[in-house]
């Protein structure tokens, strides 16, 4: 794996015993005039940001939030979203960030599994959040836009007119995220991520990304010094790179990128929606010389009439993430991004974010299919299903250790321990590895489905699908597909009587879609007289999918 390494950097890192709240302060310091993010004609600099945040900071200890309190973020992506979250982390709070697409039940329930005692929330979907808000809840903050907000909640103004707070240290050990996931089980939880865990992910991805090194000054504040031996020609710069926020914040993805782009000095461009046309002409005006995204995205843009004619050469990374993209797609972004480094990586919310990628400047090319290396100081075991290591070339389960990986799940001992073994996180996805050192996810557990980056569970769909009265049996599989990656398809056995109408798969759909997220709906309804079953009963949904190994949506 030598060659696969980045040049001229340790294999090893320092990490800093510090909070998130380091990372703010050392970015304010280091790039106080530059913007770090915009949003249509709003913009706020690195200084604002800091000075903006200590307010909030103020203004949530003003109405009783305490270290170790917990406070919900439940609106869309925008720069407001980032001001109140950095408020909070100054404030000591742990944030959950919940998908604000999903109905009331569902939001109630992930609410209620991490008892806030307050809901950080927008105009767009406030009145959902104070219908959702479970008893814990003392009170409601709205951000600006979308319109007016419900009577009783507290506008963002008035955290921002109150009294700072001072030079704060946070306890490297305390929980920064509650992140909600499937994770390897596919119910819905949250990961307990904390402080020293997002820090060491962001110094292990600024690392990766930028030839950087941690340094700690003597008021607290963390800094990220490049290796200038180290920095290849698709190394980010510090304090010069450009990106535009794509992956929802709710996601860690989005918000544990937010924290590495912070760390960079990086300017970051809030997108209300992704529009392919409109990403094409951010990245040629604005010189973007970073992408992260799921391969969905990727598709959309390749799609795109104009990827061929906009001048797309100030970009030096571009990371694919969350699912396998097919090589021809990994071919033509080569092609129409001359200049950067195209790559896959891999990651889980138990593990903060990021685990394996591509190497961006080694004297190897990372192979095509491959999610490339473990990342600084991290391990990753492939193992039988009776925890032993597998050969070079088989494929097993992978175990990841690093200190990223997080505390477990909050509240649920029990499945922490199933899942969190002695240091190791058991991370239910199959993988190999060749003889050089990469990577190459094969499979996943429990037969998850992802849906342009979203992870799907089909056990969720399965039970609303079987409470339709006509419905007796069902099995949901992936479906692949071009677009989303994989739409979730039903097949359904019906009880004795029904009959199959021609509305009856459009009203399957409906009934399913109404109780879940978006992306978590139903795309297709076919009906069986009977699913197949392999000898001990279970449904063999590897029988399903064989319908669609050669047709593609």
């Amino acid at each position: 794996m030598t060659a696969a390494w980045p040049k001229n950097m340790p294999r090893s890192l320092d990490y800093p015993n510090v909070g998130i709240d380091a990372i703010l302060e050392g970015a304010a310091h280091d790039y106080p005039n530059r913007l770090a993010y915009e949003q249509g004609e709003q913009s706020i600099t690195y200084r604002e940001l800091r000075e903006q945040a200590r307010r909030v900071a103020g203004g949530l200890r003003a109405r009783g939030i305490a270290s170790g309190d917990v406070i919900a973020f439940h609106m869309p992506n925008s720069l407001s979203f980032m001001v109140a979250y950095y408020g909070t982390m100054l404030a000591g709070a742990a944030v959950a960030a919940l998908n604000p697409a999903q109905p009331t039940a569902a939001l109630r329930q992930q609410l209620e599994s991490v008892a806030p005692k307050a809901i950080v929330t927008s105009a767009s979907c406030a009145s959902i959040a104070v219908e959702a808000a479970p008893a814990s809840v003392e009170f409601l903050v709205g951000v600006p836009g979308g319109g007016e907000l419900p009577a009783g909640v507290t506008p963002l103004a008035d955290l921002l007119a109150a009294e700072p707070v001072a030079d704060v240290r946070i306890d490297p050990n305390q929980v920064a995220h509650l992140q909600m996931t499937g994770g390897t089980t596919g119910v819905s939880k949250a990961v307990r991520a904390l402080h020293r865990n997002v820090v060491a992910n962001v110094v292990q991805q600024s690392a990766w990304r930028a030839a950087t090194l941690p340094r700690v000054d003597e008021e607290g504040r963390l800094h990220l010094d490049q290796v200038p031996e180290a920095a290849g020609e698709h190394m980010l710069t510090p304090g010069a790179g450009v990106h535009v926020a794509i992956a929802p914040f709710f996601h860690g993805l989005g918000l544990v990128g937010n924290n590495v782009d912070l760390a960079l000095g990086t300017t970051v461009l809030v997108a209300g929606g992704f529009d392919p046309e409109r990403m094409l002409a951010d990245i040629e005006a604005r010189g973007v010389t970073q992408l992260i995204g799921s391969p969905p995205m990727y598709y959309a843009m390749l799609r795109s009439p104009s990827a061929a004619t906009r001048d797309l050469s100030s970009v030096r990374i571009l990371v694919s993430g969350a699912a396998p993209i097919d090589t021809t797609a990994l071919g033509q972004l080569r092609r129409v991004f001359p200049n950067a480094d195209v790559m896959e990586g891999y990651g889980l919310s138990e593990a903060t974010m990021g685990v394996s990628s591509g190497a961006i400047n080694s004297e190897v090319e990372t192979p095509v299919g491959s999610i490339g290396i473990p990342i600084f100081d991290t391990e990753v075991d492939l193992r039988d299903s009776h925890g032993a290591p597998v050969a070079v070339g088989d494929v097993g389960e992978m175990w990841v250790r690093g200190p990223q990986v997080t505390d477990g799940y909050q509240g649920q001992p029990e499945l922490t321990a199933i899942q969190f073994r002695d240091g190791w996180l058991l991370t239910g996805d199959l993988a190999r590895r060749d003889e050089d050192g990469f990577l190459y996810i094969v499979g996943r557990s429990k037969d998850m489905i992802i849906y342009k980056g979203y992870n799907v569970y089909p056990q969720q769909l399965e039970d609303i699908a079987c409470s339709h009265p006509a419905v007796a049996q069902a099995a949901v599989v992936g479906k692949p597909s071009e677009i989303a990656g994989e739409i979730p398809v039903a097949f359904v056995v019906l009880r004795p009587g029904a009959d199959e109408t021609a509305t009856l798969a459009d009203e399957i759909i409906t009934h399913v879609g109404e109780q879940v997220a978006p992306y978590q709906k139903v795309r297709e309804v076919i009906v069986l007289d009977a699913l197949p079953t392999t000898p001990t009963g279970k449904v063999s949904k590897n029988v399903l999918r064989e319908r669609f190994a050669t047709t593609t949506v």
